[in-house]
């Protein structure tokens, strides 16, 4: 090997890394940490914990997914976690009329808040950020209006079956996530409506002049993101057996992101990675889960979080700059 082959080979080598750090870093940190838990964490593999551990990130997967949809359009929705507020406070009021009324009416509610988002975006012309945020403060302000501001039980087996049942052993909420994992997959993959989303991500002024309804696509997107939130607020209240709309998806919405983004979904949108996004959120659950498990203090969790996000965006932006 000559002098400049010899130079040139970690180069090519880091490249190679750089290029396939964003679509596959997610998996490796995910092995690395099952490794550790299994070798220094006590009855880690014991069904229990992997039960409880499944439960828990079904919802941020769930809410993970419309966010990825809405993120692969170039767009942020930072109204999600209001969403699943509002469904929780909806759900109570409606139980009596019987458990399909009051999921439909949760549901309504969603499409309801991301018509707006989505006419405020591609209509108005508003910054998704900005018009989002709008609704991050007075979607729970409104589910706090519409609850009273008090925690409600809720006693409807029916209903508390879709956050505690179990269908073949595994729970009912994972089953859920994955069913709509596999919708939003084929969405992506097989249909013209996922093919024109992502064309908009890419490039929306040239996807308008291919004859895309650009405006009619974003608006869809931002009502399938706030319905994947009114289905993960319905599931945590299930699973809780309590309506708290103070408390019900707080900062779950930080959460998806960061599963969407850690996944090897770019900001810049024009891609979507839908296993990845749901690697993303499981990785995240595990760091949660591992530093409780270990005693570490929630400051630490939290950083640990944020370094893991720095370094996902920071390969993302690489990979975009080349």
């Amino acid at each position: 090997m000559t002098t400049a082959e010899a130079a040139a080979a970690p180069t090519i080598s880091m490249a190679k890394i750089k290029s396939w750090l964003p679509a596959y870093g997610v998996y490796v940190a995910i092995a690395f940490l099952v490794i550790y838990n299994i070798l220094f964490t006590p009855n880690f593999l014991a069904w229990s914990n992997l039960r409880i551990q499944l439960v828990q990130v079904a919802p941020v997967v769930i809410v993970a997914l419309g966010m990825a949809l809405v993120i692969a359009t170039e767009g942020i929705d930072l109204s999600v976690g209001s969403v699943m507020a509002l469904a929780a406070a909806l759900i109570p009021l409606y139980l009596g009329y019987g458990v399909f009324a009051a999921i439909l009416i949760s549901l309504v509610a969603g499409v309801v808040v991301g018509l707006i988002n989505g006419t405020m975006v591609a209509r108005v012309g508003l910054q998704p950020i900005v018009a989002t945020l709008a609704l991050f403060v007075g979607g729970r302000g409104l589910a706090l209006v519409i609850s009273g501001g008090q925690l409600k039980d809720i006693r409807n087996d029916d209903f508390i079956a879709l956050g505690s049942g179990n269908l073949a052993k595994l729970p009912t909420p994972v089953w859920i996530a994955l069913a709509l994992v596999l919708v939003v997959a084929f969405i992506v993959r097989f249909t013209v409506f996922g093919r024109r989303l992502l064309a908009i991500g890419d490039n929306r002024p040239a996807a308008e002049l291919a004859g895309v309804p650009v405006k009619r696509v974003l608006i869809v997107v931002y009502i399938a993101c706030s319905v994947l939130a009114s289905i993960a607020g319905l599931l945590a209240v299930a699973r809780i057996q309590s309506s708290d709309a103070s408390a019900v998806g707080l900062l779950i919405e930080l959460s998806a992101i960061t599963a969407v983004v850690v996944g090897g979904t770019p900001l810049t949108g024009g891609k979507i990675r839908v296993l990845g996004t749901v690697a993303g959120a499981l990785l995240m659950q595990l760091v949660v889960a591992t530093m409780i498990k270990h005693n570490l203090q929630p400051s630490t969790t939290e950083m640990v979080q944020a370094v893991i996000i720095l370094v996902a965006v920071y390969v993302a932006r690489e990979r975009k700059s080349r």
